[in-house]
């Protein structure tokens, strides 16, 4: 115990002499020294184990306290600081803290800043150990701040500042101060609720230092301005303190600042921060979702602010990982979506409104589109049907379907905002179909098809509901469940069948129509075997041409397999999906389509009436037709159909021309006879046919009629047997006025009439009516023609029918009714002119022919058959392909005898001879003809021609026909005519395909081979065509080895090394086109004609020179013929297993020319390509660099096709291989590219421009990708950059190669990121500003200078220009390469845009210089600010441009240039404006210097604050200047600057020394401007002028009144009398009154303002007269003196005279009695003051008047006489006396004005009323008496 108390002793014993030595301390500095020495130490004791020790030092400190209030004691603050880190003690540390809040403000600024590292260290920790000391230390930082100066940014001291503060060693203090620095750009002080926005109560506490409310109030002491202080924060957290990771957020929160201060630094540093940052981070994401969403509970943090909000959502949009926030992002749109206000402890906002929730609503659905696309899959399904539920309640909420009234703003705002409602629905379904659209009630998706019928909002908003069910469209790719399908086909067949204006009920009213939709829906979402899908296309096509075009087209696809599959392409990604679409692809089954289309349940019911109408008729055919083709389908489903593009047509070909084919599809429906009988579908088929083509108003009569012909056709006896009984019915179908229902009317009646249950009654019935029609065919006219060839063609089908069917049955008489037939024919043939009827016969006899009715020999004995056949070959010769049918059928019924007159040799040399018949479709009928004619019915030709169900007739035996014809057409090849040779290939071409099967013309596949090689070099590109199809058709009907030969003379012609094709050469040969070589005369052709021409100049040599000339245009345009008609099956075929298999090296020069300039070659080489390369990807991949080797060494070559090959070859394969495949040859290609731009060739150029858009194309997605195949894209860019900005790109005269250019440089700067781009910036950036004036329209400078012309001004153009410059996308790139630099590139970009800036011609490149200096100026201040000083020097040289425009655009950047410059050169700048305004001559100048100067002073405020002293007197002087465009902006700067017009004081001694510098000026306008400065300052110094502002202004005022009247003058006289008013009201005071008595000088000023007065009042100016006098009385008024009466009535004398003259006589711009009244007025003051003064003037005016009356001006002056004594009422004893014998001097003017008189009356009744004393009443009575009576 003896050593505690002990211990207690010595340390009170210590404490007791520190206090000692305090107490006698008797100066502020002994004070201040025992405080550094002792202070630390003792507040060390506080943390003593005894209390009394602790206490006694408690003591101390409060007197301490009271010794160190005066502000200069310094405190030992750096010790105390350093000790409260070092100490744990909470005791110590509150005592250090508070003294050092105390001495830190005594410190001076270095002092302060010495502190800084020691207050910084360890703060983080000190946090953790008490809030409220560290609450004090970041304020005490905060204080520091606004002392310190940081170094520049970039700089060795910014870089080393992080380290200075010892943030390197303690990263946590560097992360808690960058935190805190966040928070503080959120906080506002004083907060209500004491939390705000993102931050908690106890964070609001923190920053306001525990409810100490004067922390931010800035006029105490201690206290700081928040806005300030944020800014010097910020501006802090930009230095090289803190890494770029530290400063994200705090930069973040300061770029959504409304504040510009800290807005544009939190930008600028946020541009170098998000870099730095992972927004994949989920410690960054927590962040962000903590500031958007706030925190729970009363002490939690408010949500963040709306425009805070909408950042945070656009930073969350770039984040994948932040839509696995799955709570936080339902939150986020529940909150911003809702529009009511919620209360309670977890209320977390309030919904804006207005604007900013717009704003913010738009941005949530960009959010929630975005979690639609990146989700992941577990994700989306947990938020979407949440997010998507909220989005129906905020449209519903808007009222649906129908919208609730709103403004026009509101509706615009919520029509957005409706539509991306909708279209964000859409994405969430796509993305989450099982959860929200795979119901078995597809209520989402009905929701949507109802909004889209009934929401009453048009325009955008159904575009997005259409969008919305379109992104819901790939929901249904997958498989669906029978209860999904089907609620899906009655959905879509709802919609299907609603009607604009239909009412629903629940307030759904049909408004749209939703059918195409529906159309779409079933064409994507159910299989193509689903036949309600199939029917709801049909239903599509029902409204016919009323019908809008896309729902026409829609149904049309949906009854296509081949569209189908387009529109549901194979989807790859999972397991099975090729079988799944494959499954989807299937066929309907023909039995479901017809219970659908045709069942009882259908509208189209088969087994109703034909006398009924069809509903929806115009759907009835195509529904016909889709049955028919897919029971053919069934019926060949195992044989290898294409399904393409034309693929209902490639069925119906090949049924008719395939013979195994058609054989099928008899064999198929003979079997579905045989096991269904009459009930099978087939034979519904046919009825529903039947009775389409009959019913009555079916406009697809022709189509049912086609399919009822073709299905009759192939179906066996037994499927026809239950429509042969309704054959009667066929008779107004063959008498039909549309020829293809009455063609096919009439064979089915053939067909029909011809069946053994055919009933004969209703059968003869029908030929008689016929024989009946036909027989009146003389008589006939109109339509007669028409029913005459419908009954002739039914009768000849029903007897060539009966006569095919003859072999199984012979009936009784067939003969004597076909003879009649046949006789009518001939009948009708040789004597008919009518077209009509000569076609019907021709078909007629071509029928009878073909079955044996009409022969040769039958018709022998009674005809003439050489005329009959000259009668045919005349049709045949004009063209009649029935006639040359006709031809053929005859012949195949003639004998075979090839001797001159034998009938088959006169058909066959008829038939020859047409090729005089320059018609490919007529030879074509031709060689049918001659193939029929050669082999009778062993010819495919007639493959369709047997339409009944029996085999086909026999025709006489042929042995040597089809040799004899062969071989005639062989020779026929080998001619140069030009119409036999195309005639002669295609019969070939015809007797290949027809009769190429028999064995004795496969012996002469060889000939026909060589025959079609010969025309493969043809010029014509149909013989071209033709021989290519038949070398298709030679080599599948041909050996292996024929194969090979084939393929190697094809691949030789076509590499150039074999001359076998090039056929032969005659006399006659054709080698160039007429006019390809012209000699001057004529131009040289055939081969005769270069024989000719080398004749003549004796030269042989040139016959071999023009042959090879024309064996290269030969051999290119042979190429065309490739790949035509099959060849590419002959490549195809032998790449696998034949010749092209083991050469190779055909691919480069094949690819090659896959892209050549002429179209046919190009097509060819496509197609053979395609045959050849079954897998393109990897023989590419192959040979890749031996194809590009061999474009490389072309692309340079000789021929000119050859160049422009390889540079679309080139474009071809870079585009569709990755950037490594490439990469070594880049280089070259780039090099070579650009040579060819170059090309003298235009079409080469063109397509080296397009290599180059190609090449730029991979360059900008390189530059976006930022990986690693970017690593050559500086030398790429070195390569490209100059080229794009030559006079080849950018300023090339051609528009599309500028187009071109721009567009390539918008595109590398849009997509490079800043490391790469950044070394170009500086010469890129001068470069574009030049450029922006070369892509202004030429003419436009034209119109400029002739703007009147055209009923506008050149400033409007201008001002359009100007518009365009800002918008032009040119400027933006500029913008983003100054977004890329840095420091360095800063100093580097200085020269370049010096150049621009200078040497800019066009008002685009100039203006655009001056737009670049102000973005500089405010984006990229900080490294901008060192080049701002030199950039207004330059800027000052351009503000006196000749155009306006430019000049006030140079004036605007001077006033951005002017934030940044320093003060030196800003005075610079306003003393340039100085000599522009006072020492030139031209005005304009003087325009320019005001708008310099109003741009500083609205672009710099601060920075003209500053200096206002230097430059408001000279506004205010200019502000006064006479020209109003030159006095208008100095106006503007004044107004916006000063706070009121006591302002002037302060700068009044300036402005008079200014002014008073220019009174003297030669120049007047200046002279009037200063004077005019001088009356103003007057003017706005107030009521009253002191003596010393007195003393200043009357010499220059002295100066301003004195000279001649002028215009404007009065306005100096006005002043001068206000300031001798406010003179006179400081004289009011008696003590002033005798010191201005004592005064000489004010006595001598007083006297000669009475002279100056007097002598203005003199001048002779009317205008300034009437003003003079008006100051004179007034100044009559001010001066107490009588004196003063005499000289006024010397001045008013003449102009009294001139007003009692009447106004006519007076010369003043005035209304009478207006000039002198106020001089009367006050000289009438002074009157009341002298008794005899009345004589001087109203007994002079009664003189003057002579008797006459009182003019009406001088009556106004009496009359306020009158008025003025008046007011003598309550004045002192004398004065009234006064004015009552003025009145009675005055009274007798009363008897010359009635208004005189009235006054007098009225004001002397009433003052002797009211008046006691007696001499005043007595006055008064004179007075009254002596007014007289009028």
């Amino acid at each position: 115990m003896a050593t505690t108390g002990a211990i207690e002793a010595k340390e009170l014993d210590l404490v007791g002499k520190v206090e000692l030595r305090i107490a006698l301390t008797d100066t502020d500095a002994r004070l201040e020294s025992i405080l550094n020495t002792y202070l630390p130490p003792l507040l060390l004791k506080l943390a003593s184990d005894f209390i009394s020790v602790r206490n006694k030092v408690i003591s101390i400190c409060q007197h301490i306290n009271t010794r160190i209030k005066a502000p200069n004691i310094r405190l030992p603050v750096a010790s105390l600081l350093k000790q409260y880190k070092e100490n744990k003690n909470a005791l110590v540390r509150h005592f250090d803290i508070l003294y050092v809040q105390q001495g830190l403000s005594r410190l001076s600024v270095s002092e302060r800043l010495e502190l800084l590292p020691t207050l910084v260290k360890g703060i983080h920790k000190n946090f953790q150990e008490s809030t409220r000391h560290t609450s004090s230390l970041f304020n005490m930082l905060l204080k520091l701040l606004h002392s310190m100066t940081l170094p520049p940014r970039g700089s060795a001291d910014d870089s080393a500042l992080r380290d200075t503060l010892g943030f390197v060693e303690e990263i946590e203090d560097a992360k808690f101060i960058a935190d805190w620095i966040g928070k503080l750009i959120l906080f506002s002080p004083n907060p209500p609720s004491k939390r705000l926005p993102g931050l908690t109560t106890e964070e609001c506490s923190f920053l306001q230092l525990y409810d100490k409310n004067d922390t931010w109030l800035p006029g105490i002491d201690g206290g700081m301005n928040i806005v300030d202080t944020k800014v010097v924060a910020v501006r802090f957290l930009a230095s090289g303190a803190f890494t770029d990771t530290e400063r994200f957020l705090p930069a973040f929160f300061a770029s959504s600042d409304t504040n510009s201060r800290l807005s544009d630094i939190g930008d600028d540093m946020m541009k170098r921060a998000i870099s730095a940052v992972s927004l994949e981070d989920d410690l960054v994401l927590a962040q962000l979702f903590r500031i958007y969403l706030g925190t729970r509970g009363t002490h939690g943090s408010l949500p963040a602010r709306v425009p805070l909000q909408v950042k945070l959502l656009a930073l969350l949009c770039k984040s994948q990982r932040a839509t696995s926030y799955t709570t936080e992002n339902v939150q986020i749109v529940q909150e911003g979506l809702t529009s009511s206000t919620r209360t309670g402890m977890n209320t977390l906002t309030v919904a804006a409104q207005g604007r900013e929730a717009s704003k913010l609503r738009t941005q949530i659905f960009a959010y929630t589109n975005w979690i639609a696309r990146v989700s992941d899959l577990a994700d989306i399904d947990l938020v979407a049907p949440k997010i998507v539920t909220h989005l129906r309640d905020y449209i519903e909420s808007q009222g649906w379907p129908a919208c609730h009234e709103q403004t026009s703003g509101q509706r615009n705002e919520g029509l957005s905002l409706r539509s991306l409602g909708y279209e964000c629905i859409g994405v969430l379904a796509r993305s989450s179909a099982e959860k929200l659209v795979l119901d078995e009630n597809l209520d989402l998706l009905r929701w949507l098809f109802d909004s889209l019928a009934a929401d009453s909002l048009g325009g955008d908003v159904s575009l997005s509901i259409e969008q919305a069910l379109s992104s819901v469209l790939g929901a249904f790719g997958g498989d669906l469940s029978p209860e999904i399908t089907e609620s899906l086909e009655r959905l879509l067949l709802h919609n299907m069948q609603r009607h604009l204006g239909d009412d629903e009920g629940a307030g759904l009213k049909v408004v749209r129509s939703t059918r195409f939709t529906a159309v779409r829906y079933a064409n994507r979402c159910l299989p193509f075997w689903n036949v309600k899908a199939r029917w709801i296309n049909v239903l599509a096509l029902g409204s016919g041409a009323s019908e809008h075009r896309e729902i026409l087209d829609e149904g049309r696809k949906g009854l296509d397999p081949y569209w189908y599959r387009m529109l549901n392409p194979v989807k790859s990604g999972f397991t099975g999906a090729g079988a799944l679409q494959q499954a989807k692809y299937r066929l309907p089954r023909l039995v479901d389509l017809l219970e659908q289309f045709f069942g009882e349940s259908s509208v189209w019911n088969s087994m109703r009436s034909p006398d009924i109408p069809l509903p929806i008729s115009d759907a009835y055919g195509p529904a016909v037709t889709f049955c028919c083709n897919v029971l053919y389908s069934e019926c060949l489903s195992q044989t290898s159909l294409t399904i393409d593009d034309e693929w209902d047509r490639h069925l119906s070909t090949t049924i008719a021309n395939d013979e195994t084919s058609r054989q099928t599809v008899r064999d198929h429906l003979h079997a579905i006879a045989e096991e269904h009988g009459t009930a099978s579908p087939p034979e519904t088929l046919l009825r529903v046919a039947f009775n389409g083509m009959v019913a009555s108003e079916n406009r697809n009569a022709a189509s049912c009629s086609a399919s009822l012909l073709q299905l009759c056709s192939l179906s066996a006896d037994v499927s026809v047997r239950g429509i042969v009984p309704r054959i009667a019915i066929l008779r107004d179908s063959v008498l039909s006025g549309d020829k293809n229902v009455r063609e096919a009317s009439s064979r089915l009646f053939g067909i029909l009439g011809s069946h053994s249950d055919c009933p004969q009654t209703k059968l003869q019935k029908t030929l008689k009516d016929f024989d009946t029609i036909c027989t009146d065919w003389r008589e006939a006219v109109g339509f007669g023609y028409l029913q005459i060839h419908g009954a002739m063609l039914a009768t000849a089908y029903y007897w060539s029918r009966r006569a095919f069917r003859a072999q199984a049955t012979i009936l009784p008489n067939e003969e004597m009714n076909a003879e009649r037939t046949v006789e009518l024919d001939l009948e009708i043939l040789n004597s008919s002119q009518d077209k009509t009827l000569l076609d019907a016969a021709t078909l007629c006899m071509t029928e009878l022919s073909i079955s044996g009715i009409m022969t040769p020999k039958s018709l022998a004995s009674k005809h003439n058959l050489a005329d009959l056949v000259e009668s045919l070959a005349k049709s045949a010769r004009e063209g009649n392909e029935n006639a040359i049918k006709a031809l053929g059928s005859f012949g195949m019924q003639s004998d075979e005898d090839f001797a001159e007159g034998a009938i088959l040799r006169q058909i066959l040399d008829t038939l020859f001879k047409l090729h005089e018949v320059r018609e490919p479709a007529v030879q074509f009928t031709v060689g049918e003809a001659l193939s029929n004619a050669a082999v009778g019915w062993l010819s495919k030709a007639l493959i369709a021609a047997l339409d009944v169900d029996t085999r086909p007739p026999t025709t006489p035996l042929r042995k040597s026909s089809l040799l004899w014809i062969l071989d005639r057409t062989l020779e026929d090849c080998k001619t140069t005519k030009p119409a036999l040779r195309q005639a002669s290939v295609i019969w070939l071409l015809c007797l290949v395909q027809f009769c190429g099967h028999l064995p004795t013309f496969q012996e002469r596949l060889k000939e026909c081979q060589v025959a079609f090689k010969g025309f493969l070099a043809d010029r014509e590109s149909l013989n071209q065509e033709t021989a290519s199809r038949g070398l298709s058709l030679v080599y599948e009907k041909g050996d292996r080895e024929l194969k090979d030969d084939l393929v190697r003379d094809l691949v030789g012609s076509f590499t150039g090394s074999s001359v076998n094709m090039s056929g032969s050469i005659s006399a006659e040969t054709q080698l160039f086109e007429p006019g390809a070589l012209p000699t001057g005369d004529g131009s040289i052709t055939t081969y005769r004609d270069i024989m000719s021409l080398a004749a003549e100049v004796g030269n042989p040599s040139l016959v071999y020179k023009f042959m090879s000339l024309a064996a290269n245009n030969a051999i290119w345009s042979s190429r065309a013929a490739f790949g035509r008609f099959g060849l590419s099956d002959i490549l195809s075929d032998s790449s696998v297993d034949g010749y092209l298999a083991q050469n190779p090296k055909l691919y480069p020069a094949l690819f090659r020319y896959r892209f050549d300039p002429n179209t046919n070659v190009r097509n060819s080489m496509n197609e053979i390509w395609a045959a050849l390369v079954r897998e393109p990807t990897a023989t590419i991949d192959e040979h890749f660099d031996t194809i590009m080797s061999d474009l490389l060494k072309n692309i340079l070559g000789k021929e000119w096709r050859t160049r422009q090959a390889c540079c679309a070859a080139i474009a071809d394969l870079v585009q569709s291989r990755p950037a490594a495949k490439y990469e070594k040859y880049i280089g070259q290609i780039w090099i070579l590219t650009f040579k060819v731009c170059d090309d003298i060739k235009e079409s080469v150029r063109t397509a080296a421009m397009a290599l180059a858009r190609v090449l730029v194309g991979i360059l900008t997605r390189g530059l976006e990708a930022g990986d690693s195949s970017t690593k050559s894209a500086g030398t790429m860019l070195e390569h490209v950059l100059p080229f794009l900005l030559s006079p080849s790109g950018l300023e090339s005269s051609a528009q599309d190669v500028q187009s071109f250019s721009l567009s390539a440089i918008l595109q590398i700067i849009k997509k490079s990121n800043r490391t790469v781009l950044r070394p170009f910036v500086p010469d890129l950036v001068g470069r574009l500003i030049l450029l922006l004036s070369s892509l202004e329209p030429e003419g436009i400078e034209y119109i400029r200078l002739r703007a009147e012309q055209y009923g506008v001004t050149g400033q409007q153009i201008d001002d359009a220009r100007l518009s365009g410059v800002r918008g032009s996308p040119m400027l933006e790139a500029i913008e983003r390469c100054l977004d890329f630099m840095d420091e360095v590139s800063m100093q580097d970009l200085r020269r370049p845009l010096e150049n621009a800036i200078s040497t800019g011609l066009g008002l685009p490149s100039r203006v655009g210089g001056s737009r670049v200096l102000v973005s500089l100026s405010t984006r990229h201040s900080f490294s901008f600010k060192p080049q701002a000083d030199y950039f207004l020097k330059l800027a000052r040289k351009q503000v006196l441009d000749r155009n306006e425009t430019v000049s006030a655009s140079y004036s605007a950047a001077c006033g951005y240039l002017a934030r940044l410059a320093s003060n030196g050169e800003i005075l610079k700048l306003v003393e340039y404006c100085r000599r522009l305004y006072f020492d030139s001559d031209d005005e304009r100048h003087r325009v320019v210097a005001g708008e310099i100067v109003f741009s500083v002073s609205r672009y710099a405020t601060d920075r003209f604050n500053a200096l206002a002293a230097d430059i408001l007197p000279f506004v205010f002087l200019a502000k006064q200047d006479s020209y109003e465009r030159a006095k208008v902006p100095f106006q503007d700067t004044w107004s916006e600057t000063v706070g009121g017009s006591r302002t002037v004081l302060l700068y009044l001694q300036e402005i008079v020394q200014l002014a008073t510098q220019y009174l003297d000026s030669p120049r007047w306008s200046l002279k009037h401007t200063a004077a005019f400065a001088i009356a103003e300052a007057i003017n706005s110094t107030g009521g009253e002028i002191s003596d010393a502002a007195a003393r200043v202004i009357w010499p220059g005022l002295d100066k301003a009144v004195d000279g001649k009247a002028w215009e404007g003058k009065e306005k100096i006289l006005q002043a001068f009398i206000k300031f001798v008013r406010a003179d006179n009201i400081v004289t009011q005071d008696e003590t002033t009154r005798a010191r201005i008595q004592a005064d000489a000088d004010v006595l001598a000023d007083t006297v000669w303002s009475k002279k100056i007065i007097l002598r203005e009042s003199k001048r002779k100016n009317p205008a300034y007269c009437q003003h003079a006098l008006s100051c004179l009385a007034e100044y009559v008024e001010l001066r107490d003196s009588i004196h003063l009466a005499a000289e006024v009535y010397e001045v008013t004398t003449p102009i009294i005279k001139n007003l009692l003259a009447g106004p006519e006589e007076m010369d003043l711009d005035m209304q009478p009695g207006d000039l002198p009244s106020r001089t009367m007025y006050g000289y009438t003051a002074k009157v009341q003051q002298n008794r005899g003064a009345e004589k001087s003037l109203f007994q002079k005016v009664e003189k003057w008047l002579n008797g006459q009356s009182v003019s009406e001006g001088l009556e106004v002056v009496l009359t306020q006489c009158v008025q003025t004594l008046s007011k003598s009422q309550d004045q002192v004893e004398q004065t009234r006396i006064k004015a009552a014998e003025a009145a009675a001097t005055l009274a007798p003017l009363g008897g010359r004005s009635e208004h005189v008189r009235a006054a007098l009356i009225d004001w002397i009744g009433s003052a002797i009323t009211h008046e006691r004393s007696v001499p005043v009443q007595q006055s008064l009575d004179r007075a009254r008496r002596a007014i007289p009576d009028m």
